[in-house]
């Protein structure tokens, strides 16, 4: 968390209720303050407005829906209702008078934290399309609502990622999108399709790493009956396909490079043939591109066209790595495990505190794609049991990395002999115990930690000679 991140403000009169949700809501990166009342929440208004409101119904006093009518104005924040007396009525009539969404207490985290997420990405975009709305009331096309859903998280980073996303969609600029593998280009790129004018148009991707170059040019602009061996009928490019929509160039640093000049070609007449035809089409297409390549290098390398890569840089964005979005982890991790156990149908796994932590601690190479297999891989596993990781830890404690001892030679270097193996298996045991007050089943227990059974746990302590203090 950082000064930085979204404030969520939490008003229950009950303060088990308000302690559990602000820890909850605080472990995932987001500032949160609470409130016993409507009252004092008016008498002691945050500095910093919120980015949304978790507000109690039924409270003494100022009940949950009267504040929301006393706000008036400032019903742009959105507002999570929760109530223990989940009655039809009073859900109507707090979603008539505006309310983002209305869960009944007891509601599990995930859903939760599924709709602050949400309610935070929608909260900005509202004022938005209100001052939008009032200056452009002669429109004669209706505006789409903005809706981020599918891209989870709230992290500083994300959040002006779907800034940008907002700010281009609507136009037709050219959009290069940046990132390593398995960032989620392809979900931004199908957020600016969805929120563009050419939404009722298609989305067609091309994976330009998987074109063999003798195909680009029927691939790309299709070709007609006869015009090479095996052609033995006529057929559309991805140009063509995408006529009206959005045409999505995944990985476009992987077109060779004696093959550029013909994309460049086409971005700049904006027209094409077909392979074996003199007609020319419309290019009437928006172009956005994903690289996960560093294309100035390439450029500056020779092996990247410098006038192609200036038509695709209109409007960059880049995506960052997840491991400078930690905050989004145990997000993704619960919208994962949904996923999971509705594709999969299995049962429903658990994720601990301890399992969280594990996948804090852990890099992320693969970036989100990485992190939806191992969701997928333990929740298998699991069984509907608590999900466990197996990942190398990102950084190790100094007592378990294989340093050299300081009594042995220099022979040993870089490896661990059994003794040392032993006696540091015992330590880190010793640790674990510690760390857990002696508790080795169930949740948060050392087991759990370890990742092996109780059983087996059990067996290795008695076996190292350990008494409970």
């Amino acid at each position: 968390m950082n000064e930085h991140s979204p404030l969520v403000c939490v008003i229950d009169d009950e303060s088990a209720i308000r302690e559990s949700l602000s820890n909850l809501l605080r472990s995932v990166g987001l500032k949160v303050q609470t409130f016993a009342s409507a009252q004092e929440f008016l008498s002691s208004r945050p500095s910093e407005s919120p980015s949304c409101i978790v507000l109690d119904v039924r409270m003494p006093g100022i009940t949950g829906l009267e504040l929301q009518r006393e706000l008036g104005g400032e019903s742009r924040i959105p507002i999570i209702f929760m109530t223990g007396h989940g009655d039809i009525p009073m859900s109507v009539q707090a979603m008539k008078a505006g309310a983002f969404e209305f869960l009944t207490k007891p509601c599990s985290d995930e859903d939760l934290l599924r709709t602050v997420n949400e309610a935070i990405e929608r909260g900005p975009l509202i004022e938005e399309e209100e001052t939008a709305e009032d200056e452009t009331r002669l429109e004669t096309k209706p505006r789409k609502e903005t809706d981020f859903s599918e891209i989870v998280g709230v992290s500083p980073a994300l959040r002006h990622v779907l800034r940008q996303v907002a700010m281009v969609a609507a136009s037709n600029a050219t959009v290069l999108i940046l990132g390593e593998t398995g960032t989620g280009k392809e979900l931004i790129a199908r957020a600016i399709h969805q929120h563009s004018l050419r939404r009722d148009k298609p989305l067609v991707r091309v994976n330009c790493s998987s074109i063999p170059k003798e195909l680009f040019e029927s691939e790309f602009f299709g070709h007609i009956r006869g015009a090479f061996t095996c052609a033995v009928r006529d057929r559309i490019g991805r140009f063509e396909a995408a006529c009206g929509g959005t045409l999505f160039l995944d990985e476009v640093g992987e077109i060779p490079l004696e093959l550029q000049s013909k994309l460049l070609r086409v971005l700049q007449e904006k027209s094409y043939e077909r392979v074996g035809e003199t007609r020319s089409r419309t290019a009437d297409v928006r172009i956005v591109a994903a690289t996960n390549r560093h294309l100035k290098q390439e450029v500056a390398a020779g092996r990247f066209r410098e006038d192609l890569y200036y038509r695709l840089n209109v409007f960059p964005i880049k995506v960052v790595p997840l491991r400078d979005r930690k905050e989004d982890i145990p997000l993704l991790a619960s919208h994962f495990i949904e996923t999971v156990v509705k594709e999969l149908s299995c049962p429903r796994p658990r994720l601990t505190r301890a399992g969280t932590e594990a996948l804090l601690d852990y890099d992320w190479p693969g970036n989100i794609r990485e992190l939806c297999n191992v969701i997928q891989r333990a929740a298998i596993v699991a069984q509907g049991g608590a999900l466990q990781f197996d990942l190398p830890m990102a950084n190790p404690p100094a007592e378990l990395t294989c340093q050299k001892p300081a009594s042995r030679d220099d022979s040993n270097a870089g490896y661990l002999t059994e003794a040392e193996i032993r006696r540091r298996e015992r330590e880190n045991l010793s640790i674990v115990l510690q760390k857990t007050g002696w508790k080795v089943k169930g949740t948060g227990g050392a087991a759990e930690l370890l990742g092996v059974s109780p059983t087996t746990l059990f067996a290795r302590i008695e076996k190292m000679g350990f008494r409970r203090p």
